[in-house]
């Protein structure tokens, strides 16, 4: 099966596989949120990306072979409501950005700066930090060595625009600016996107697009 990144709350995940990493898509909760399981090939550990919602869903979704670490891209309480549970059945590491880490009311194992490196298995991944949809908003850049790379961007990007910056020019300016000269101006167009909530997109197919988010403010 051709993986599409289209899943609905209640209905079967979708898996991307690459050579080395294996990435499902649930999507969880009234705010359709997306959870990503991350699965390194050669040893079997787990990462989830934001135990947003329905703990149920995500621990079936992990199986029997556990998480060793959970990373929330951000303080907003859509994106953390099942990790409490998720975190007490598998005895996962928690991560989160070191500005946001204070309003996740589970505590944080790591905190996560710019430019730092995690690791599911054999697999690296390496932090952003971009600030103005929260102030400590990380998105996660899987580089695959055998193709181009993936891109976590929890609420800082998605299909048609940056994350909402609730109407404050100088959020909105801080976002785009570090997701202009973090994402777009190092990653190439084939960099497949996976957002917090709904779709996914290419940087290629954003990249147009801009100047026109920039004239717009939002």
């Amino acid at each position: 099966m051709t993986y599409s990144g289209e899943v609905t709350v209640g209905g079967p995940a979708d898996v991307h596989e690459l050579k080395d990493l294996m990435i499902t898509k649930v999507a969880v909760g009234p705010m359709n949120n997306n959870a990503y399981l991350l699965r390194c090939r050669a040893t079997d550990e787990q990462l989830l990306i934001d135990a947003a919602n329905d703990a149920h869903t995500l621990l079936g979704t992990i199986g029997d072979d556990g998480i060793a670490s959970v990373v929330t891209t951000h303080r907003h309480g859509d994106h953390w409501q099942a990790l409490a549970e998720v975190v007490a059945a598998t005895g996962a590491r928690t991560h989160a950005g070191r500005y946001d880490a204070e309003g996740i009311p589970v505590p944080t194992d790591v905190l996560v700066d710019d430019g730092d490196t995690l690791r599911v298995g054999q697999v690296e991944l390496t932090a952003r930090h971009l600030v103005g949809h929260t102030p400590g908003s990380v998105v996660l850049v899987y580089d695959d060595p055998h193709g181009h790379p993936h891109l976590f961007t929890g609420d800082c990007l998605f299909p048609g625009g940056v994350g909402n910056t609730h109407k404050d020019p100088n959020a909105f300016a801080s976002l785009i600016h570090d997701v202009e000269t973090k994402i777009f101006d190092v990653l190439p167009d084939e960099t497949w996107v996976y957002p917090g909530h709904g779709a996914d997109t290419t940087l290629g197919a954003e990249r147009p697009h801009l100047p026109e988010w920039r004239a717009r403010g939002w």
